[in-house]
């Protein structure tokens, strides 16, 4: 019999002890950054595939607005707070190819605590600004954020 070393709660404490540290160190210098040098990554595992009619572009999604899933509104307030852009992200080589391709000074992702965790470690050395919101419900199909978070990340300034 297998005995795991760190139970799956005990690394999900981890990501999330992380990323809360990682929030609070970046918070700052995130608020700083203009709306406009802004971007957002939400995941593809939040649209409801039953109705998303996202544009697909390889790597990513860029929302139709459709207002199948929460994606939508989000999408909504990125633009009338005039963000950069917001990808739905397939995967995390699609955010290092985005982030270098778009340069942003700040990013928003919306994710589960091991993708927030990877971002964090992924962008250390990009010197951006990150921000993480964690799904409220995670798996791969059908998650859900808490979408008066992702405001209230989205509108933060100094």
């Amino acid at each position: 019999m297998k005995v795991c070393k760190f139970p799956a709660k005990s690394k999900e404490h981890a990501y999330k002890s992380f990323t809360d540290k990682q929030n609070n160190l970046q918070a700052e210098k995130f608020a700083l950054v203009p709306f406009n040098k802004r971007i957002v990554f939400a995941p593809h595992c939040m649209r409801n595939v039953a109705v998303c009619a996202a544009v697909d572009k390889g790597g990513y999604y860029i929302c139709a607005e459709c207002g199948g899933c929460k994606i939508n509104a989000i999408s909504k307030l990125v633009k009338q707070l005039n963000y950069k852009a917001l990808y739905i992200a397939k995967g995390g080589r699609t955010i290092e190819k985005i982030v270098k391709k778009e340069k942003p000074e700040a990013v928003v992702g919306i994710a589960c605590f091991f993708e927030g965790d990877q971002a964090f470690k992924m962008l250390k050395d990009a010197h951006i600004a990150l921000q993480f919101v964690p799904l409220t419900k995670d798996g791969c199909t059908a998650t859900d954020t808490d979408l008066a978070e992702v405001e209230r990340v989205l509108k933060q300034t100094n």
